[in-house]
Order: C-alpha cells, then sequence, then structure tokens
C-alpha cells in the first residue's frame, strides 16, 4: 500500500519491541522474495514501524488487524478451533487508543484469518469499550489475504481478487478501502461482498488448497503401490506451513458447533491424510533399514514448509525429524536458510558441517534448488551402504542415483527393485 500509494501514510506497530527493532535493521527480519526492496523503498517516506502502539492506532483512520490466530492448545476446542487471544487483544487495544480522539470514527479492517462472525464479535468489543468514553464509530470490515508465503509480494502486486466484507450500512467505508487498493488493482478484481461472506473466503480457499494437495497425496499412495508413478500428481510429504492445516480444523469446528457431522468429518479426513502421509513416509524409512533406526544417522536436506522460505512452522519435515527422534535414529539437519538455533528448537536435531558423512539414509523434505545440483558420487562416496534417498519432494533425479547405486525411495514413485519384498515397506 506505502508502495502503490504514496499519498498515504502506513505505519506498522507491534508489541514487542525487538520485533520492531529487526525490521528497522539492515538485516531483513523474514526471508521473502522482493519484500526488503519494498521496505527499503518506502521506509522515511512514508512507510515507517513502530513500537509505539497506542498513539498511532488512535492517530490512524483506517486500522488492519493482523494477528496470529493459531489453533488452540488447551481447553474448549483444543486441537480444533482458533485461539483469538491475541485477536481480542488487539480490538480492546484499537478500542483503548482510539478514546484519546473523541468525536473519531474509524474503520477497523480484520485481515487475521478468523471463524466466521468474528468481525460481530469484535464490534460488539469496540462499542462495549467505547459506551459513554465519547469515543467515535467503528465499521469493522473483513479484508482476508489470499497469498502465499515465497510468492507475497508477488500476489499482492498483482492479486487474481481483493475481497473487501462489511455491512450495507458500511458502504462508504467498503468504498474507501476499494479505493486505496484502485491505486494498483484493476477495478473488476476488487470484489465487494457480505462480511460473513469475506470470513467464510479465506477459509474456504485454504480448505480447497489443502483438499486438492490431500488428495493428490491419497492418490500418490496408491499411484506408487501399483507402480504408476505417474508425473503428473506432483505429490509431496505433507502439507505444510502456518494457515492450511489451521484454516481446514477451523472450518470442521464452525461446522461441528452447527451440527454438521457429516461435513466435520470430511473436513478432518483432509487433515488425516495429510498426517497419514508424513506417517507414510517416515514408516519407509524405517522399514527401509530393517525396522531399526535407533544409533543410525539420517541426514534430512531441508527443514523449511517450503523453498524461498525460513518458515518452519508446520513443516512436514520437522514431524519427520521428530518421529525418527523418536525412534533412537540421530538425525542431522541442513537447511540453507534455517539457523541451527531453530532447528535445535523445532526438532533437538543436530546440524552438521557434512551433514550426509556416514548418514544411512538421506531424507529430502524441502524442494530447494541447491539438492537438484548435489555433488551425488562425492556423497555417495561418504554414506553408508546401502546408501538410501527417500525424496519427500521429488527434487533428485532417481535414475542418476540408482546409476550411481543409491537405493531411492520417492513419494508417489514404484518401489525401487531392491526394496520390494522387504517386510513393512508400503
Amino acid at each position: 500500500m506505502a508502495l502503490k500509494y504514496p499519498a498515504i501514510e502506513v505505519t506498522v506497530v507491534d508489541v514487542s519491541r525487538p520485533r520492531i527493532d529487526a525490521w528497522n535493521s539492515d538485516r531483513p527480519a523474514i526471508l521473502e522474495p522482493g519484500l526488503d526492496a519494498v521496505v527499503r523503498a518506502c521506509r522515511g517516506r512514508n512507510f515507517s514501524l513502530s513500537a509505539d502502539v497506542d498513539r498511532h492506532v488512535a492517530d490512524a483512520d483506517i486500522v488492519f488487524v493482523s494477528v496470529n490466530t493459531p489453533t488452540k492448545a488447551r481447553g474448549l476446542g483444543a486441537g480444533r478451533a482458533p485461539d483469538l487471544a491475541y485477536w481480542e487483544s488487539a480490538a480492546r487495544v484499537v478500542a483503548a487508543a482510539s478514546r484519546s480522539r473523541p468525536g473519531t470514527g474509524k474503520i477497523v479492517v480484520e485481515k487475521s484469518a478468523v471463524p466466521v462472525r468474528t468481525a460481530e464479535a469484535m464490534e460488539r468489543i469496540l462499542e462495549a469499550n467505547a459506551t459513554g468514553s465519547g469515543g467515535g464509530a467503528f465499521q469493522v470490515l473483513s479484508n482476508p489475504e489470499f497469498f502465499s508465503e515465497g510468492t507475497a509480494v508477488r500476489d499482492l502486486l498483482c492479486p487474481d481478487r481483493v475481497v473487501i466484507g462489511g455491512r450495507a450500512t458500511d458502504a462508504g467505508a467498503v468504498r474507501a478501502l476499494a479505493d486505496v487498493y484502485a491505486h494498483w488493482v484493476p477495478e473488476d478484481r476488487i470484489v465487494s461482498t457480505g462480511l460473513l461472506s469475506a470470513e467464510l473466503a479465506k477459509l474456504a480457499a485454504s480448505a480447497l488448497l489443502a483438499q486438492r494437495v490431500s488428495s493428490v497425496n491419497a492418490l500418490s499412495a496408491l499411484d506408487g503401490r501399483v507402480g504408476g508413478g505417474s508425473r503428473f500428481l506432483d505429490a509431496g510429504v505433507g502439507l505444510g506451513g502456518p494457515s492450511l492445516r489451521r484454516d481446514v480444523l477451523s472450518l470442521a469446528y464452525a461446522c461441528e458447533r452447527h451440527g454438521l457431522h457429516e461435513a466435520v468429518e470430511y473436513w478432518r479426513q483432509v487433515v488425516a491424510v495429510n498426517e497419514y502421509q508424513k506417517d507414510r513416509f517416515v514408516r519407509r524409512v524405517v522399514a527401509s533399514m530393517l525396522g531399526a533406526v535407533a544409533g543410525k544417522k539420517v541426514a534430512v536436506l531441508g527443514l523449511a514448509f517450503k523453498k524461498g522460505v525460513r518458515d518452519t512452522r508446520e513443516s512436514p519435515a520437522v514431524d519427520v525429524c521428530r518421529a525418527l527422534l523418536a525412534d533412537g535414529a540421530r538425525v542431522s539437519v541442513y537447511d540453507p536458510v534455517v539457523s541451527e538455533r531453530q532447528i535445535r528448537r523445532d526438532t533437538a536435531a543436530q546440524e552438521e558441517v557434512e551433514v550426509a558423512r556416514d548418514a544411512y539414509g538421506l531424507c529430502v523434505l524441502t524442494e530447494w534448488d541447491e539438492f537438484r545440483t548435489l555433488d551425488c558420487r562425492r556423497v555417495f562416496d561418504v554414506v553408508m551402504r546401502p546408501a538410501f534417498v527417500f525424496d519427500g519432494r521429488n527434487v533428485v533425479d532417481a535414475g542418476e542415483l540408482r546409476e550411481i547405486g543409491f537405493v531411492v525411495n520417492a513419494v508417489g514413485k514404484p518401489l525401487d527393485a531392491w526394496l520390494k519384498g522387504i517386510p513393512a515397506v508400503a
């Protein structure tokens, strides 16, 4: 917004000063292609980052609430419902800060992925805290994001759609937000809809993508068993990232609360198939080593949930590492962008300079380009024999590796001849 609409002032605020300091430093706070260039182009012009939340919220005409809404870890709905604690806290901050400017209204925009009717709950919190304080009226809109990590800048600069949801009485607020986007988004891609429809649109988009990934992975299980090895499926070790699983569970929980039991089971199975895919991958690793990985070194290439990002949240690679460690394996991890500290925090695994040396198996779990150009003959010289490669992303050239001498297992591909007949390899 700051890049494409220089006439407006954009301030990002956070209660965490270390996080704001990281963003204000010369080193990018997160790995997202193109984002650092955008920040540098706008910072000091019409874009800033601050930990002074109250002052900037009070001064703002439009407030975007973009806080984390993870799946609840405990309490009612644990493992199913989204945790709205950060979201509620943000709503109360907006209400409290707005009291310092009596008589002025604000447009509050819901950006976080939230359950349907969350905007209505936000309205109630804002109105309750503004009553009798002299604060102005609030208009709450839903404006969900559909970008993907790794391509976020491109997706934001050239979106296929921008959805803005509001009540019929909020037409002026919807138009004001649409006017901001109109500085770079074609008018036919800006979709105005109802508040509930906008909230559901985000959950639906995530759920349908997760459904597609799980369907492909379910087909890959049969494809590999019957020897099809289709190159069209593009199967993987499982979906990852902070939003897909969370949004599907949130949608299932919404169905549960409305008594839609068949719909609940449908969406839960989308998640279950994803868990099955990771479990099947681990079982193949263990079974290939004759059911005994205890004390054996397994090298893992890639921990980020996808290439181009540093994010390991809900990464299938993390779950694979934890499962192997639980079975007694010595797991060594290499990822070109994930720090050793993060690797240890997520998995308790090691990061080694020579990750493949003396390894009984190599697991490729992130599709980094550098893994496509490994010096496989050099790797073959330092690993244990038989030398296993378990490709969870269909990155390596299986034919080339087999010529060198590797035993290759690739998701959705037929079993290596060496493994046929070994018990429990499926």
